[in-house]
């Protein structure tokens, strides 16, 4: 039997009053300055980008559901990244035949087998572990928020091995599955950098050591920005 990862976005806990939009790029231009050029857009309509976006109270709770769910131990190798990517590379690493994915996007890839054209990226990193003989399973558990449907990936469903539980069904698993490794991505180009506070305590809930690659808290101060910092902002500068 193989091991299993545990991927889990930190966009599954996020709810938004605005669909966002698919992207595969991810830098600071995607995970900082967007997110400020979005508060100025909608101030100048007179609205607050701060109220369009709340975090959910199963934040709070989760770590204690997925301990009743999963065999976690000391053993467990836990990491935090940005980018979702990397849970390709973890699950190659520490040859993960198994994927259970807490998330608001499948990751499966969002134009057919054209996605995997793109190279492995935080959009089609799940297809791209199937493509590549690397997992025989995986199991995406939607986020309450999310806008997809699991019929959407007709094509993938139909190939691969794909189911969609729910934390219901979840608690019905016996034995409970092992998780060598999980893997804890904030997704910055998609969750807000007011809530990276709530993140780090939301990783530090899980009470097990853990090592961070490339995710830098985020400055969000937007009541200190100068015009020569709104202008260059809007400008892409």
């Amino acid at each position: 039997m193989g091991n299993t990862l545990l991927s889990i976005d930190w966009d599954y806990f996020i709810a938004t009053k605005n669909r966002q939009y698919l992207s595969f790029a991810e830098n600071k231009s995607t995970t900082e300055d967007l997110w400020y050029q979005r508060y100025l857009q909608l101030q100048a309509i007179g609205k607050n980008i701060e109220q369009l976006y709340y975090l959910s109270p199963e934040v709070k709770d989760f770590w204690h559901q997925i301990k009743d769910i999963f065999s976690i131990s000391a053993q467990t190798k836990v990491f935090v990244s940005d980018t979702h990517t990397l849970s390709y590379f973890i699950a190659k690493h520490y040859r993960c035949t198994t994927v259970y994915l807490f998330d608001a996007h499948s990751d499966l890839g969002y134009s057919g087998a054209k996605s995997f054209d793109l190279g492995i990226n935080c959009g089609n990193w799940l297809g791209m572990l199937f493509k590549d003989k690397l997992i025989t399973t995986a199991n995406i558990i939607y986020s309450q928020y999310t806008w997809e449907q699991p019929e959407y990936f007709a094509a993938f469903n139909a190939e691969y091995a794909i189911k969609y539980p729910t934390i219901t069904e979840l608690n019905n698993l016996k034995p409970k599955p092992h998780i060598t490794a999980i893997h804890i991505c904030r997704s910055g180009a998609w969750t807000p950098p007011w809530y990276d506070y709530d993140f780090q305590k939301f990783v530090a809930s899980l009470n097990l050591p853990y090592q961070t690659i490339k995710c830098p808290l985020r400055r969000w101060d937007p009541a200190t920005l100068s015009f020569a910092d709104r202008v260059n902002i809007m400008l892409g500068i």
